[in-house]
């Protein structure tokens, strides 16, 4: 057996193991350094009898990780949401949100879909999200009587929105893999993010104007009797200084002014400020995003460190020569690429989450990008909006575990099902849109840093 094909036969195992359900960054790493022994001790006529040069590998990736500057900005983003999660914003966000568009049909799930997209942008963490909003919007939600799908698909769909609208961390780590500049992702990413946001305020709009049965409106006395004035009040207080502090460190980020990590330290610093202002920050709370942060850092390097030890086996062996001799025979258009390469992104989101596939399986693709003259920040973006999908495709759509797990028993997971479907589709209409107007994604950056 040559050592193409051991390679091949390494990337298949690990696809097995991960279904699984082993660890996937120790899987990467255990099977990076058995097959990289493996392969200077039988495939590799130079090497010694028993060869180190795979631990040296393994810990220079270590400390390349550990060290980069890029990868500093996720810890501090992290950090940030979890601190905006737990200053008790979102709450009065949602309120004003759901008192200043209360005429309009299907206000409360509009209201629940433009707070997860502000809050989401903040925290990026899909779970905070829908946990969150499934506490405080779907029980108004069934109290005025919202169709059990209607009101769930709202909220799973709404909270999947932060890995898409900058600051993403999602764009960070595709950023890292792919050798992209993050601004440029950011600003890549920023107007389909808020126009699949808009979609979904479009369909739920349509869909409760066309069947009030599943959003009734609701009556002016059921209404807190609250003055516009007092409205206008609840929005300054609640939406300016969230949506400020994100514009913030966004617009330092994109253009020029600070780099991700030093904007994002700064965001830190604003977040915390928020938390004093709105009197939550206790010492338990900081303790408990210190510990959040830790812990998915720790997760997120680690992939990183795995991912890069496995890669560099896989083309040490020939792998990545054979994918690749692979499809270039196949004699692909451009679009055939992209429609192939989506679809296998959309196939790994049903037993992977966002950052095993960004990190694993994505840098499979990477290479071929300049044989079919394709920008890796438009397939960027277009991976963005894709995974989407796999937070939302039944039966693994986390998003759904997510609000089941705070839900009253009546919200059945195939209610949550029903809900999200109308989502999907819109996902995969936005990237039709996206790939027919490339300018979506590719003017903001253009404009902002030239060509």
């Amino acid at each position: 057996m040559d050592a193409g094909t051991v390679a091949i036969l390494m990337l298949a195992i690990f696809v097995v193991v991960i279904m699984l359900g082993f660890p996937i960054p120790f899987t990467l790493m255990a099977m990076g350094l058995g097959f990289g022994f493996i392969y200077y001790e039988f495939y590799n006529p130079s090497a010694a009898v028993f060869d180190t040069r795979i631990f040296n590998l393994f810990a220079q990736n270590t400390y390349g990780v550990m060290s980069s500057d890029t990868l500093v900005s996720i810890p501090l983003f992290l950090f940030m949401g979890y601190i905006v999660e737990r200053t008790n914003i979102v709450d009065r966000l949602f309120s004003a949100f759901y008192l200043a568009s209360w005429r309009l049909p299907g206000a409360l799930a509009i209201a629940t879909l433009a707070t997860c997209a502000l809050f989401a942008t903040a925290t990026g963490i899909v779970g905070a999200v829908v946990t969150l909003m499934g506490i405080l919007a779907l029980p108004q939600m069934l109290k005025a009587r919202y169709n059990d799908s209607f009101a769930s698909g709202a909220i799973c769909a709404g909270g999947c929105l932060g890995i898409l609208i900058p600051p993403s961390i999602m764009l960070i780590v595709y950023g890292q893999t792919a050798s992209v500049s993050v601004a440029k992702l950011y600003a890549a990413a920023l107007i389909p993010g808020f126009m699949l946001a808009t979609m979904y305020m479009i369909y739920v709009i349509a869909r409760a104007s066309l069947q009030p049965s599943v959003a009734p409106r609701p009556r002016r006395e059921d209404l807190p009797q609250v003055s516009t004035l007092q409205v206008l009040w609840m929005l300054l207080t609640s939406f300016v200084p969230l949506a400020f502090l994100i514009l913030s460190v966004l617009g330092a980020i994109m253009f020029g002014i600070a780099l991700p990590w030093e904007a994002a330290a700064v965001g830190c610093f604003g977040a915390l400020l928020l938390a004093v202002a709105y009197r939550s920050l206790t010492w338990e709370r900081l303790r408990e995003s210190v510990y959040l942060t830790a812990r998915t850092s720790a997760m997120v390097c680690w992939l990183f460190v795995g991912s890069a030890t496995f890669a560099a086996v896989f083309a040490l062996m020939g792998g990545q020569t054979i994918i690749k001799d692979f499809v270039l025979g196949l004699n692909l258009s451009p679009l055939m690429f992209l429609i192939l390469a989506q679809v296998i992104i959309f196939l790994l989101g049903y037993p992977l989450e966002w950052s095993e596939i960004i990190i694993i399986f994505v840098p499979i693709f990477l290479p071929l990008l300049p044989y079919f003259n394709i920008d890796p920040l438009f397939f960027g973006v277009l991976i963005a909006l894709n995974l989407q999908t796999s937070f939302l495709t039944p039966p693994v759509a986390m998003s759904a575990f997510y609000l089941k797990g705070i839900a009253p028993p009546q919200i059945t997971l195939q209610k949550i099902y029903n809900g999200l479907t109308p989502y999907l589709f819109m996902v995969f209409l936005s990237m039709i849109i996206v790939y027919l107007f490339p300018q979506i994604a590719l003017w903001l950056p253009s404009v902002t840093y030239g060509r």
